[in-house]
């Protein structure tokens, strides 16, 4: 089945995202990260009706209850359901819960700078005069005055 994919040329079709691509790695995320509705979301399941609350994108993206019959409600929940050995992307390395616990991980901030000191030891900016001098090579406070048709090294 897979030779027979490969085997055919083919071309992904993508247009370009309405708000950027911060906004497709949002919507990425949402499949990605986290299951498609989460138990607080649910406020009520009751004469084969599920109630959710849900952001109205027309109205501002206020969250709203919405009412679906059930079989509706699956049917949108059964779309997010990742296909067959897809997986969700989780925390791995040093960042899996597992490590940190296996390991006995304790992440202590670092000891905050003294800001005080950190100030009272920083030059103050550069002064156009002191920059010029730096590049040039040439002190424009000791420098002497060309007469008229006098040439300067």
């Amino acid at each position: 089945m897979y030779k027979a994919l490969f085997g055919r040329p083919w071309v992904v079709y993508c247009k370009q995202p309405f708000f950027g691509p911060a906004q497709v790695v949002e919507y990425l995320g949402q499949y990605t990260h986290r299951v498609a509705i989460t138990n607080q979301r649910i406020l009520n399941i009751a004469d084969g009706k599920v109630t959710f609350v849900a952001k109205d994108y027309r109205d501002r993206a206020i969250k709203k209850p919405v009412t679906l019959n059930g079989v509706e409600f699956l049917r949108r929940f059964t779309m997010h359901i990742l296909p067959k050995r897809f997986v969700k992307i989780r925390r791995f390395g040093i960042y899996n819960h597992t490590v940190t616990r296996n390991l006995n991980l304790q992440f202590t901030p670092e000891e905050k700078p003294d800001i005080d000191k950190i100030i009272s030891q920083q030059k103050p900016p550069e002064t156009n005069v002191e920059r010029f001098e730096r590049l040039t090579g040439v002190n424009l406070v000791f420098a002497r005055r060309a007469k008229p048709g006098e040439w300067l090294p």
